[in-house]
C-alpha cells in the first residue's frame, strides 16, 4: 500500500493515541500496538504460497513471538534444557536415522539376494536414496576466507577476550567474507568451531558495537542453540532433503507406450508426489516445532553480546538490523564512491542520526514485516526492546578507538577487495 497518510483524526480505537506509519504500512498505534499484527502481503514474500494459510501462520507466528518477549523481557535468559522441542527433535532425529540405516541394508540385501537378479535395481535405488539422506556435517563457505593469527592479530586477541568474557571456547577458524552478516557454527565431522565476519557489518560498527557482534556470536557456541546440535540438525534437515530428492526436474508429457505405460506413469507421478507431500508436511512441522527454541537462543545469544559489549552497544547493535535496508544501501553509495570502511561508517552514523525519532517506529514495523513462524530469528525490533528491558550492563571487554582501527588496519587489503566487489555489485 503506497501513500498512506494520517490526519489529526487517525487515533487508536483502544487508547485514542495518534496511529503512526513508517515507510508507507498500514497503520499502527505506537502505544498500545494496535494493529500492529496486520498483514500486509505486498510487503512480505509468500512463505507457504496460499494466501489464506500464509495470512493464518502470520498471525499465528506475530502471537507466538510476542508472547515469547513477553515471557522473556525484563529477566535474563537461561540456557534451555530438555524441552518439548528438544526432545521431539532429538526422537525424530533417532527414527530418520533409524530409517536411513534401515533403507541402506535393506538395500544391500536386495542387491546380494541371488546376485545377479533384477532385485538389483531396487536396491541400488535404495542404497542411493540412504546415500542421498546421510547426515552431513557443515562445511566452511567456499566464499569465506580464514585468517591466522599472524594476519590478523588484534581481531584474535579481541575474540579472545570475548570468549573468555562469555564463558566460550574460542573459535578454532576466524573467517571473512563480503556479507552484511556474521555467524558461528561448528564445521566438519570434528566439529570445528567457526566464526565468519562479514566485513561490511564489521566495517560499520563502533568499537563496542564489534565486541557486541563478538559476543553474540561467540555465544552461540555455550547458547544450547538448537540448530547447531549434531543430531537436532539430521531432525531438521533430512526431511526436506527427503522432499528435495522427489521433486520433479520438470513436468513431461507421458512417454506414450499405450494405456498400460500410461497408467503406470499416472500412478508413480501420484505416489511420488504424495510421498513429496508428506516429507515437505514433516519438514515444516519439525521446523515450527524447533525455532521458539532457536529463537530463544538468540535472545539468550545477544544477553551474552550485552555482557560483552555493555546493554548499549548491543541495543545500537540489534537496531542496526532493523534499518539493515538504510545501513546497506549507504554501504553501496560509499563504496562506489571508492570510500572504505571509515567512509561507510561515517555514512551509517549519519544515517543513524537521521532515524533516531523514527527508531520507536521502525522497530515496532520490523515485528509486522518479518516475524515468521519459519524464522530462526526474533525481528530485530523485538531483540533490541529485549535489550533495553533488562538490567542495563556494563561492558566487560573493552575495545578503545586505537585498537578498532588497527583491527581495520590489519584488513586493509581484504576491505578494498570487498569494497570493489560492492562497487562492482
Amino acid at each position: 500500500m503506497l501513500g498512506v497518510t494520517l490526519t489529526a483524526a487517525d487515533e487508536c480505537p483502544r487508547c485514542h493515541d495518534p496511529l503512526v506509519t513508517e515507510r508507507d504500512a498500514l497503520p499502527w498505534c505506537s502505544s498500545c500496538e494496535w494493529n500492529l499484527e496486520r498483514y500486509e502481503p505486498e510487503r512480505r514474500r509468500p512463505e507457504l504460497g496460499w494466501p489464506l494459510v500464509d495470512r493464518t501462520t502470520h498471525r499465528l507466528a506475530y502471537r507466538l513471538a510476542q508472547r515469547q518477549f513477553t515471557a522473556l523481557a525484563g529477566r535474563p535468559v537461561g540456557r534451555p534444557g530438555w524441552s518439548v522441542a528438544r526432545i521431539v527433535l532429538l526422537f525424530a532425529a533417532v527414527v530418520l536415522l533409524a530409517g536411513t540405516l534401515a533403507c541402506l541394508a535393506f538395500g544391500i540385501y536386495l542387491i546380494a539376494y541371488h546376485f545377479p537378479t533384477f532385485l538389483i535395481i531396487p536396491g541400488t535405488v535404495l542404497v542411493l536414496i540412504a546415500f542421498a539422506l546421510r547426515p552431513r556435517f557443515p562445511r566452511l563457505d567456499p566464499y569465506a576466507e580464514p585468517l591466522t593469527r599472524d594476519q590478523a592479530p588484534t581481531l584474535f586477541g579481541v575474540v579472545d577476550r570475548v570468549a573468555a568474557a562469555v564463558g566460550a571456547p574460542p573459535p578454532q577458524v576466524i573467517a571473512i567474507d563480503d556479507g552484511f552478516n556474521a555467524w558461528a557454527t561448528a564445521c566438519g565431522i570434528r566439529r570445528r568451531r567457526v566464526l565468519c565476519l562479514g566485513l561490511p557489518l564489521l566495517g560499520v560498527l563502533r568499537p563496542q558495537e564489534r565486541v557486541a557482534l563478538l559476543g553474540h556470536e561467540l555465544g552461540h557456541f555455550v547458547n544450547g542453540d538448537i540448530r547447531r546440535g549434531p543430531l537436532t540438525r539430521v531432525a531438521l534437515s533430512t526431511l526436506g532433503e527427503l522432499a528435495e530428492l522427489l521433486r520433479p526436474t520438470r513436468r513431461q508429457p507421458f512417454s506414450g507406450g499405450g494405456l498400460v505405460n500410461a497408467v503406470s506413469e499416472l500412478l508413480a507421478r501420484i505416489v511420488l508426489s504424495v510421498l513429496r507431500f508428506l516429507a515437505w508436511t514433516g519438514h515444516v512441522l519439525l521446523l515450527l516445532v524447533g525455532q521458539r527454541d532457536a529463537q530463544r537462543a538468540e535472545y539468550l545469544a545477544d544477553e551474552l553480546g550485552a555482557r560483552a559489549g555493555g546493554s548499549t552497544a548491543c541495543t545500537t547493535l540489534t537496531d542496526i538490523l532493523v534499518a539493515e535496508d538504510v545501513v546497506t544501501m549507504m554501504i553501496m553509495r560509499e563504496a562506489r564512491l571508492g570510500r572504505g570502511p571509515d567512509g561507510w561508517r561515517a555514512a551509517v552514523d549519519q544515517a543513524r542520526e537521521a532515524l533516531l525519532p523514527r527508531l520507536r517506529g521502525l522497530r515496532q514495523l520490523s515485528v509486522r514485516d518479518r516475524v515468521s513462524l519459519f524464522a530462526s530469528h526474533p525481528p530485530a525490533g523485538l531483540r533490541s526492546r529485549m535489550v533495553v528491558s533488562r538490567i542495563s550492563q556494563a561492558p566487560t571487554v573493552w575495545l578503545s578507538e586505537a585498537e578498532s582501527a588497527r583491527l581495520d588496519d590489519e584488513l586493509a587489503d581484504r576491505y578494498e577487495r570487498v569494497r570493489r566487489s560492492l562497487a562492482a555489485g
